[in-house]
């Protein structure tokens, strides 16, 4: 469960002793928003918009493997994180690659449903980064906060329907995945992959690099 971090002494010496000694929880932040679902609420009513909701979160089946890990929403878009440690554990969804590929297999099989009418697409986008720390500033709550979740979420600005944006630093952890498991590069979805791209991001002093995938078909 998160820190909570409260003081109501802005100067507390015991405050910033407890901000040094907090250790660094490293994981994958995901963040996924389901696309035109704002535009939709204008044009339809709740039992048409609230459907279509309904199904694609429903269709979103690689949260059941993470329910724990769904941080918090905002209106349609919802953010996990995942602790290295957790997904070390898990039994299905255990690897960086497998969890790309899970995403992927996610978004075209929302793409190529046959009901097209009764979903919206997705876009996603990931950052591993060992630059967070499991703290919340709301009592009860558990949250996650550092560079690592500030820049996952910069990284939706590139991303489009049908689109995975990733940070070269995931991208690396998947090809090494990929690479022990003997996959090479004989992987259907890591050859999807575009070129490294760098981006100035809002806040970030440096540019950063990331890649995507953008589903086709």
């Amino acid at each position: 469960m998160a820190t909570f971090i409260h003081s109501k002494n802005p100067l507390s010496a015991e405050l910033e002793s407890q901000l040094n000694s907090l250790p660094v929880c490293p994981g994958t932040c995901i963040f996924i928003d389901i696309i035109n679902s704002t535009d939709l609420k204008y044009r339809t009513g709740i039992e048409t918009w609230g459907r279509m909701l309904n199904n694609t979160f429903n269709f979103i089946s690689f949260l059941n493997d993470f329910p724990t890990n769904i941080v918090k929403g905002i209106g349609d878009e919802i953010m996990l994180y995942i602790p290295d440690e957790e997904l070390s554990r898990k039994q299905g969804i255990n690897s960086y690659l497998s969890l790309l590929h899970e995403i992927y297999a996610t978004l075209d099989n929302l793409r190529n449903h046959p009901l097209t009418d009764h979903f919206l697409q997705c876009k996603v986008a990931i950052h591993h980064s060992h630059e967070v720390y499991n703290i919340t500033f709301l009592k009860g709550a558990n949250d996650y906060y550092g560079r690592g979740i500030d820049l996952a979420a910069r990284f939706m600005q590139k991303g489009r329907p049908n689109r995975i944006v990733m940070s070269q630093d995931f991208f690396n952890l998947v090809v090494a995945d990929s690479q022990n498991s003997g996959n090479g590069g004989d992987d259907t979805v890591l050859k999807q992959v575009s070129p490294m791209y760098h981006e100035d991001f809002k806040g970030v002093p440096f540019p950063v690099a990331y890649r995507f995938i953008d589903l086709k078909g």
